[in-house]
Protein backbone atom coordinates (compact mmCIF):
# COMPACT_ATOMS: atom_id res chain seq x y z
CA UNK A 1 0.00 0.00 0.00
CA UNK A 2 1.20 3.87 -0.30
CA UNK A 3 1.37 3.80 3.38
CA UNK A 4 4.65 3.56 5.16
CA UNK A 5 5.05 3.15 9.55
CA UNK A 6 7.33 5.54 10.93
CA UNK A 7 9.30 3.27 13.39
CA UNK A 8 11.03 6.11 15.20
CA UNK A 9 8.05 8.10 16.00
CA UNK A 10 6.20 7.23 19.47
CA UNK A 11 2.39 8.36 17.69
CA UNK A 12 2.65 6.27 14.99
CA UNK A 13 2.22 8.43 12.53
CA UNK A 14 1.55 7.36 8.83
CA UNK A 15 3.37 9.17 5.92
CA UNK A 16 2.13 8.82 2.08
CA UNK A 17 4.64 9.27 -0.57
CA UNK A 18 3.90 11.80 -3.28
CA UNK A 19 2.35 9.61 -5.50
CA UNK A 20 -0.35 8.63 -3.10
CA UNK A 21 -1.14 12.47 -2.38
CA UNK A 22 -1.48 13.08 -5.89
CA UNK A 23 -4.12 10.33 -6.35
CA UNK A 24 -6.01 11.00 -3.62
CA UNK A 25 -6.15 14.49 -4.81
CA UNK A 26 -7.30 13.38 -8.02
CA UNK A 27 -9.67 11.37 -6.98
CA UNK A 28 -10.88 13.92 -4.53
CA UNK A 29 -11.57 16.47 -7.27
CA UNK A 30 -13.64 14.01 -9.39
CA UNK A 31 -16.01 12.85 -6.47
CA UNK A 32 -18.64 14.42 -5.53
CA UNK A 33 -17.83 15.08 -1.96
CA UNK A 34 -14.06 15.20 -0.38
CA UNK A 35 -15.29 13.34 2.54
CA UNK A 36 -16.32 10.07 0.68
CA UNK A 37 -12.74 10.79 -1.33
CA UNK A 38 -11.55 10.45 2.03
CA UNK A 39 -12.96 7.27 3.25
CA UNK A 40 -12.93 5.59 -0.16
CA UNK A 41 -9.17 5.89 0.68
CA UNK A 42 -9.29 5.34 4.37
CA UNK A 43 -7.59 8.60 5.49
CA UNK A 44 -9.11 11.40 7.45
CA UNK A 45 -11.18 14.11 5.55
CA UNK A 46 -9.31 16.73 7.53
CA UNK A 47 -5.99 15.49 6.13
CA UNK A 48 -7.18 15.54 2.73
CA UNK A 49 -8.57 19.22 3.26
CA UNK A 50 -4.82 20.12 4.48
CA UNK A 51 -3.53 18.54 1.08
CA UNK A 52 -6.18 20.31 -0.81
CA UNK A 53 -5.48 23.68 0.81
CA UNK A 54 -2.05 23.23 0.00
CA UNK A 55 -1.98 22.34 -3.65
CA UNK A 56 -4.11 25.41 -3.94
CA UNK A 57 -1.66 27.96 -2.10
CA UNK A 58 0.96 26.22 -4.17
CA UNK A 59 -0.77 26.55 -7.78
CA UNK A 60 -1.91 30.47 -6.51
CA UNK A 61 1.31 31.09 -4.44
CA UNK A 62 -0.37 32.56 -1.49
CA UNK A 63 -2.70 32.04 1.51
CA UNK A 64 -4.24 35.24 1.34
CA UNK A 65 -5.93 34.43 -2.40
CA UNK A 66 -6.25 31.25 -1.90
CA UNK A 67 -8.40 31.78 0.99
CA UNK A 68 -10.23 34.68 -1.16
CA UNK A 69 -13.87 33.48 -1.64
CA UNK A 70 -14.47 35.39 -5.15
CA UNK A 71 -11.26 33.62 -6.51
CA UNK A 72 -13.20 30.58 -4.79
CA UNK A 73 -15.98 30.78 -6.48
CA UNK A 74 -14.02 31.37 -9.85
CA UNK A 75 -12.19 28.12 -9.09
CA UNK A 76 -15.89 26.33 -8.77
CA UNK A 77 -17.50 27.81 -11.61
CA UNK A 78 -14.46 26.89 -13.77
CA UNK A 79 -14.18 23.33 -12.68
CA UNK A 80 -17.66 22.75 -13.58
CA UNK A 81 -17.70 24.30 -16.79
CA UNK A 82 -14.88 22.07 -17.60
CA UNK A 83 -17.08 19.33 -16.89
CA UNK A 84 -19.71 20.49 -18.47
CA UNK A 85 -17.45 20.82 -21.76
CA UNK A 86 -16.09 17.14 -21.23
CA UNK A 87 -19.89 15.79 -21.26
CA UNK A 88 -20.28 18.17 -24.45
CA UNK A 89 -17.49 16.38 -26.14
CA UNK A 90 -18.67 13.34 -25.02
CA UNK A 91 -22.29 13.70 -25.66
CA UNK A 92 -20.48 15.05 -29.48
CA UNK A 93 -19.04 12.01 -30.20
CA UNK A 94 -21.87 9.71 -29.21
CA UNK A 95 -24.45 11.28 -31.43
CA UNK A 96 -21.89 12.04 -34.55
CA UNK A 97 -21.75 8.12 -34.91
CA UNK A 98 -23.61 7.17 -38.15
CA UNK A 99 -27.03 5.08 -37.14
CA UNK A 100 -26.53 1.84 -38.61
Amino acid sequence: MATKSSGTSPDKRRKYDEAFKVEALRLASESRSTQAAARQLGISPKLLYRWQQAQLVAEVGSVEVARDPEVRALRAANKRLAQELDILKKALVIFGQPTR
